[in-house]
Formats: C-alpha cells, structure tokens, sequence
C-alpha cells in the first residue's frame, strides 16, 4: 500500500492507495510425448484415449551412514539365498570350485566367515576297514563333501548337541550310517568309520568290540561281512553290553534291599532304595529307547534295504521297493545281506526286551516295597496318635 500526502499548509490527509500485485511466473509441466494409435498403451473410452500414469522409480533406502541401499535388490538376494538353500540340499558336499559346480555349493566356509563365526572343527578318529586307526581334525565342510551328507543330518552326531539328541538312532544315507547311541557318536561309510568322542565310555568299548572284528586271523575261515555291517554290529553289541553290565550290578542291590525292608527302616536302607531305583528307571528308559529304535529299523525293509545296496552299483526300485543291481551276482548278495541284517537286527532285540523287562520288573518290586512301607509307617503313626489321645484322657 502506498500513502499520499497533502500540501503544508491543508491539515494532514494520508491516503492509503492499493499498489498492484506483480503477476507470478507459471510453473509449466513438460509435455510428454503422446504414443501412437496403434499401440497398446492406450485405450478407447468415450471415443478419447486414456494412457496410464508413468510409475515413479523405486525410491532407495537411505542409511545412517548416507549410503543407499536399494530395497529391492535386498529382497531378491535374500529370495535367491533361500532358493539356493532349498535347491542345493548336497551343495556342501561338492566342490564349489568347479566351473560346472551348482549354485550355493561351498558356500559354508564363506558364510561362516561373512557371520564371523569359526566353522565347527571336529577330532575325530578314522578306522579303515583294513584296521587302521588314525586321529585326525575334520571340518563339517570336509565332512559334508566326503560323506554325502547333508547339513541337517549331523545334528544326529555333532558331540556339541549332545543334550538336544539323547534319544538313540539309526539314520541310513545314501553313502553312510549315522549311529548316535549314548555316548558313541559315529558315521560308518564304505570302507572307514569315523567316530566321535571317542575318548567316552561308549567310544572305548566300540573301537575294543570292533578292532578284532576287522583282524583277518579272527574271521576263522568265514565269509567276513562288510564293513559297514560290521560297525551297525559293533556298535549294538556295545550298547546293548554296558545295558547288561548296569542291570548286573543293580540287581543284586534290589535284592538285598527287598530281603532287608520293611523289617529294618534306617536312614542308609531307605537312601539306597531311592538310588536303585532311581538307577532302575534310567536304566529302564534307556533299554525301551534302544528297544523302540530296533522295532521302528525292522519294520521299515526300505531302510535295511538301503543298508545292503551301499557299495555297490545296485538302487532300489521306487515303485516296487525291489533292489535292481546291473550284475546279478550283486542282487543276489544283497538279498543275502538282508536276511543277514534281519535277524541280526532279531538277535539285538531280544538282549534289549529281556533287559528292559527285568529292569522294569525290579523297579515294580521296588515300587511296591515303597508303597507297602508307606502304609506300614501310615498304621504306626495312627497307632501312635491314639495312644497319645488315650493317654491325655487318662
């Protein structure tokens, strides 16, 4: 607004006039080229066309650090690692190294190192089935490419999850036996064994079980099984040993203590039936376990079929489950060998149900000593307590 004011000698006049506004540039778009008729970008409404909006290009995640990151390209390598774990199940038991190798092989010591994690290291001790012992140091990387195995399938023998895998098991690849039984943690391939832990109890008595078996003076003229039969066998017979070397020295503890309760209730007597029968039910866990793990292995014939066919150039037929081998004489050793597993698998079976039946029968008998001990100390105390009544009324 501007003001105007009058001559010196007229009485003040301020007149306020309005000032006009300056016109403002306009902001103009730039015109996009319009596509021709023919194409397909636009479409007919009303006799006019209408053509889509052009998108906007993906705006970048911008960091703390000021460098960007697009979200995008995250997404689709996150999606390319997780296809490249579901494809490549054996990545890491081939060599990455190759021109041909797949994708996601060999990635396990690069992850290990990009995550700043050591990759486990494992000490191990390698019997051949010539009967050579050797220690050596083992990555899962160089166990996964000399087994065949896949990651998951260690979990079964890894010493570190120990806690997580008590339960026994039998697991059969395609190029080896994983064995976790107790303390004895194993993989049994074709022509060598490793084994872990092998300073455990149920380590020693493996390898003491399993050494003269591989002796050639100890065959005494008998066709030798093969090796990997000879460890599954090694293996039960050392499991199923130490079962029956606890059940040996409980049983006799059982026994005096039933022979001495309830006449003689001290302190020490109803201490040592509470550890034997605590001994009892571990051992009576442990003995269904191993028992339950034998039923399961013989009434799946696909598994001990599996079992025959390692070795050889022999597969099993997917409909039919039959073994189909390229030389006859094979299939018909392999039908052997079945038979053979079989009633071996029988053999162990029957150890471990009379194990555990007489483990599970003391533990009945020490149940009821507890129960018949606690009625007779529930009589005394009613007794007593009515002798005491009596003897305030009196």
């Amino acid at each position: 607004m501007a003001s105007v004011s009058s001559s010196p000698c007229s009485p003040q006049v301020v007149l306020l006039l309005p000032v006009p506004l300056q016109p403002q540039p306009r902001c103009r778009l730039p015109r996009l080229p319009l596509p021709p008729l023919g194409l397909s970008a636009g479409t007919r409404r009303g006799g006019g066309l209408v053509f889509p909006l052009p998108l906007p290009a993906p705006r970048a995640a911008e960091g703390n650090d000021g460098r960007t990151v697009a979200k995008e390209e995250e997404e689709e390598e996150v999606e390319d690692e997780e296809d490249g774990e579901e494809r490549g199940g054996h990545d890491g038991s081939r060599d990455a190294e190759g021109p041909g190798a797949p994708r996601g092989s060999g990635r396990f010591a690069a992850d290990y190192i990009s995550l700043g994690i050591r990759e486990p290291v494992y000490e191990v001790i390698e019997v051949k089935s010539n009967g050579r012992v050797s220690t050596k140091k083992i990555s899962r990387r160089q166990l996964l490419k000399s087994s065949g195995l896949r990651l998951r399938d260690t979990r079964s023998v890894d010493p570190s999850l120990w806690l997580m895998n008590s339960m026994p098991s039998l697991l059969v690849r395609e190029q080896a036996i994983l064995l976790n039984l107790g303390s004895l943690r194993a993989i049994a391939m074709h022509e060598r064994v490793l084994i872990f832990n092998y300073n455990s109890s149920g380590g020693k008595v493996f390898l003491e079980l399993l050494l003269p078996r591989l002796n050639p003076r100890n065959i005494n003229g008998g066709p030798a099984m093969p090796f990997q039969l000879e460890v599954v066998e090694a293996a039960l017979l050392s499991r199923i040993q130490r079962l029956e070397r606890r059940l040996m020295h409980v049983e006799p503890r059982v026994d005096a203590l039933l022979e001495v309760l309830p006449n003689r209730l001290t302190g020490d007597v109803l201490e040592q039936l509470r550890l034997s029968k605590q001994s009892l039910v571990e051992l009576g866990s442990r003995a269904g376990a191993l028992k339950q793990m034998l039923i399961d292995l013989l009434e799946d014939p696909h598994e001990i079929r599996r079992i025959c066919i390692m070795g050889r150039n022999c597969t099993l037929d997917k409909q039919s489950d039959d073994v189909e081998c390229s030389v006859p004489l094979e299939k018909h050793i392999a039908e052997e060998e079945e038979e053979e597993i079989e009633m071996l698998l029988e053999n162990y079976l029957q150890r471990c149900e009379s194990c555990h039946g007489q483990a599970e029968r003391l533990l009945d008998s020490a149940r009821e000593m507890e129960d018949s001990i606690a009625v007779n100390l529930r009589i005394s105390m009613m007794a007593w307590f009515k002798a005491c009544i009596e003897t305030r009324s009196t």
